[in-house]
């Protein structure tokens, strides 16, 4: 009988895999986190293995608000903030409070394309808005809010990976962030703000998160621990008006299941009550940044003429556009003959479009892969 498998990845021998969005085994904190389940453990360990309150443990909510106090200049109230099972179950608890089968939901060009699959399993359409280096153009959403309006449509929420976007490593100007917000007031736009890698920057933070800029409106900001601690803890939060976060927490699912990764919570809450997160990301950060720069350094070395890609200042991708006639989809099958995998750029794309891109990710592989597959995909696409 076959054992099914264990954990989501596959490496397979002989290939540098620049597909998966994953951080580096080397890069988990597993014995600082052994040190915050012996706390939780140790200490009131009844309330971290009996059933949980559905918005999540008070401590931990009382701890991820004040820090974000501390590193952002505004203290959310407790009232706003809830704890998820990472960004992808908030994005589909989300989804099913905000709307119905059938509803749009606007959405960068490109964007993650992991929640357009979760749009489509809830049964929204997704339409893409046009984005550049800057981010979404917020003129451009707000034109095709009022098509959308105007033909009879329900668009349900807009979309957006502000910070160091997967997969395009974009961040959202201050001044498109600003318009934004005011654009969501001023149309009553539900924005969902996920702000995964919001940590994750290398040369100076992002701009201030949307949600600040109007908090309690129709803006609800996603974070997660999947980057800067690990997946595996399927641990995130949301910010959101305070009545949305009543009706999220009190849904049948948390209330039945006494909230979300109740145990991973108070796990979370022991490692910040430890100092524990800060010195990590910093030093999770400088990890990255150096295996970035070792990613640029090949590409400016093995790339051919007619390929450029972003600078990638923040999070875990670079995205590299091919020459006009090159398609990334149909490369694939010679890159990995190569020795190199990597992700096609449609996939990225809500209603296609994307082909001479490809997205590369550098948190997962050591320096020297990283460079050794940049040759090999070099080599590949002169190859053609």
């Amino acid at each position: 009988m076959q054992i099914l498998p264990d954990v989501q990845i596959i490496q397979r021998p002989g290939i540098v895999e620049f597909g998966w969005g994953h951080p580096a085994p080397e890069l988990l904190p597993a014995e600082a986190l052994a040190r915050a389940a012996a706390l939780t453990l140790g200490g009131d360990w009844h309330a971290a293995l009996t059933y949980g309150y559905g918005q999540e443990p008070g401590r931990l909510i009382e701890l991820i608000r004040l820090r974000l106090g501390r590193l952002e200049g505004v203290t959310p109230p407790a009232e706003q903030l809830m704890i998820t099972a990472g960004i992808s179950q908030a994005l589909d608890m989300l989804c099913a409070q905000l709307s119905r089968p059938g509803d749009v939901v606007l959405v960068e060009a490109p964007t993650y394309h992991l929640a357009l699959r979760i749009f489509r399993d809830r049964g929204l359409r997704a339409v893409a808005v046009p984005g550049d280096g800057q981010g979404i153009h917020v003129d451009a959403a707000e034109a095709m809010l009022h098509m959308l309006r105007s033909g009879g449509e329900r668009v349900a929420f807009l979309y957006t990976v502000a910070s160091f976007g997967n997969p395009s490593g974009a961040t959202l100007t201050a001044e498109r962030r600003y318009a934004l917000a005011a654009l969501a007031r001023r149309e009553s736009l539900m924005v969902i703000e996920d702000d995964v890698y919001g940590e994750l920057w290398y040369d100076a933070p992002p701009p201030p998160p949307i949600y600040n800029l109007a908090p309690g409106g129709p803006i609800v900001r996603v974070g997660s621990y999947s980057k800067v601690l690990a997946p595996g803890l399927r641990l995130g939060w949301m910010l959101a008006a305070p009545d949305l976060v009543r009706r999220c927490s009190s849904c049948g699912v948390l209330d039945s299941g006494g909230g979300v990764s109740h145990f991973t919570a108070h796990m979370v809450a022991a490692f910040l009550e430890l100092g524990l997160l800060d010195p990590h990301v910093e030093g999770l950060r400088a990890a990255l940044r150096s295996r970035r720069n070792v990613m640029l350094t090949a590409l400016s070395r093995h790339m051919p003429s007619g390929c450029t890609w972003n600078p990638s200042l923040g999070g875990f991708f670079i995205w590299v556009r091919l020459p006009t006639d090159t398609d990334s989809a149909a490369l694939l099958p010679a890159a990995e003959a190569a020795g190199v995998g990597y992700l096609p750029g449609e996939r990225f794309f809500a209603e296609g479009g994307g082909q001479n891109y490809l997205r590369l990710c550098f948190s997962l592989l050591p320096p020297d892969e990283i460079a050794e597959g940049v040759r090999r995909l070099g080599a590949a696409l002169r190859r053609g």
